[in-house]
């Protein structure tokens, strides 16, 4: 189950992760995702950036 993370910066960015495997995705309803991560915490850093971002 994606765990959301809550709103941060831009509303119209909401952003989950999302486990595969031994990896963690960070996704945005925009249709972002990022790099897959070993760590949690970067993946959620990751979704913070992307929705802060101008």
């Amino acid at each position: 189950m994606p765990e959301q993370d809550p709103p941060a910066g831009n509303p119209a960015h909401l952003t989950t992760t999302v486990e595969r495997g031994s990896f963690a995705v960070a996704r945005c309803s925009c249709g972002w995702s990022g790099p897959a991560r070993r760590s949690r915490d970067r993946a959620r850093t990751d979704a913070l950036m992307h929705a802060t971002a101008p």
